[in-house]
């Protein structure tokens, strides 16, 4: 065992702490009024399960395929729930980030690689970002796309600068866009509807061909994301003071509640956008290959107001996901290998890929797709260690997984690897 862990672990050095803990304290306010101030990590971590990736996925996979792949959408959010309860006990359990325990436990060699891994996942992850940002500008203000994506910056600049008023103000803004993000489907939703006979036959899953596979591999990526399997550990290490195994069991507990709450959230975001892409535009003979051409088929055929809605919802994923994926970008590089670079330069390198795409003129909804194939493939290498490390006794102590949840998480990484694979095999051998 790791000496620092067994320090994490050990109980506090001289007299036994009196009075009750400030776990207890926040019990004691009541159900309601002492649970509000545990929620947030978890909204945080959501946001990249809503991030403009979905967006494109999604309305992809709903316009090219109708209902078919709602299966899909219900099967990555319960793992993305498993996966982030996970990662978020983590945290709570020893005191330490994902990264962090990487760093500790595994090889040198396997520690670097995975650091690597995370950097170039983190690039893929501020592509979708910043291009979905930069195309919801320009579709409600007509900004170019280029300067749009500057624009994104210097705002996800000021959204993390609120995390010098202490982590609650971060959070609460990003709460706040999520509510936006919510209030758009919504309104959408209730505009278009949907059959539901024929949504409800798409929980039998299903494929139909390599393309779909495909798209369901990007809906994969875009939903269980790896930047915040890392993210969501150290949103929970520390957050407050845990006195024995009493307060961290406590503390699990007010966890599945957040992510079962914030989850569920997304999940329906994400659920909305394939069936009013699937109830609109399939089989229409409408070309919606892009968010643009999605944009202008809700101005079509439903109206200003539902068009607005729609790109609202974007630019609020856009702006707060790239927020968020900065975040995480710092947490794995310091985790892994001990060092921050200043926030400004980590914004300009990740970012690089994403201003590059969009100044020369590439097909910015098709490298959103793309970039959410790409993330799918990171998948395996963050919940692999995920998977090692909260089944370890010596790691994890008294909040180590149970058998089946251990088997569960298994499957999950194996099933998402296949289908990897798969995809892989006919891209570039059929």
């Amino acid at each position: 065992m790791t000496p620092g862990l067994v320090a994490l672990r050990a109980e506090p050095v001289g007299p036994p702490a009196t009075g009750p803990s400030e776990l207890q304290q926040l019990r004691a306010r009541g159900r309601i009024r002492g649970l509000l101030p545990m929620l947030g990590p978890a909204f945080v971590a959501c946001i990249a399960y809503v991030d403009p990736g979905n967006f494109a996925t999604n309305i992809a996979g709903g316009a090219d395929y109708g209902y078919l792949l709602v299966w899909v959408i219900v099967a990555a959010n319960l793992m993305a729930m498993l996966i982030q309860n996970l990662t978020a006990k983590i945290g709570i359990a020893t005191g330490q980030n994902l990264a962090e325990l990487c760093r500790e436990h595994f090889p040198r060699r396997v520690s670097v690689g995975l650091w690597i891994q995370a950097e170039l996942i983190a690039m893929a992850t501020d592509l979708a970002e910043f291009i979905g940002a930069a195309i919801a500008l320009n579709l409600l203000f007509g900004v170019p796309l280029f300067v749009s994506g500057l624009i994104t910056a210097a705002v996800a600049f000021g959204i993390l600068a609120l995390q010098t008023r202490g982590y609650r103000r971060f959070e609460q803004v990003i709460i706040g866009f999520l509510g936006v993000i919510l209030l758009g489907f919504l309104y959408d939703t209730l505009h278009i509807g949907f059959d539901g006979g024929a949504a409800a036959r798409g929980f039998i899953p299903g494929f139909q061909g390599t393309d779909s596979v495909l798209l369901a591999t990007g809906i994969l990526g875009a939903t269980v994301m790896p930047h915040v399997i890392y993210l969501h550990s150290s949103l929970t290490q520390g957050r407050i003071p845990l006195r024995d195994d009493a307060d961290r069991r406590r503390m699990l507990r007010f966890n599945r509640i957040d992510v079962t709450i914030a989850m569920t959230l997304a999940g329906l975001v994400n659920l909305s956008m394939l069936l009013i892409a699937a109830s609109l535009f399939h089989g229409t003979g409408l070309d919606v290959s892009s968010i643009e051409s999605a944009h202008q088929g809700f101005r079509d055929l439903v109206g200003p107001g539902a068009a607005f809605a729609f790109a609202a919802a974007l630019l609020a994923s856009g702006l707060a996901s790239s927020s968020v994926g900065t975040q995480a970008g710092q947490v794995v590089m310091q985790g892994f290998i001990r060092r921050t670079i200043p926030v400004v330069l980590r914004r300009g390198i990740t970012m690089a890929p994403a201003l590059v795409v969009l100044a020369v003129g590439l097909d910015p909804s098709r490298s959103l797709v793309i970039s959410q194939v790409v993330l799918s493939f990171g998948i395996p290498f963050a919940l692999v260690p995920v998977v090692l490390i909260t089944k370890s006794p010596a790691i994890m102590g008294p909040l180590v997984n149970r058998r089946v949840t251990t088997v569960a998480a298994s499957i999950v990484a194996g099933v998402i690897s296949l289908l990897n694979a798969f995809l892989l095999y006919q891209t570039f051998f059929s």
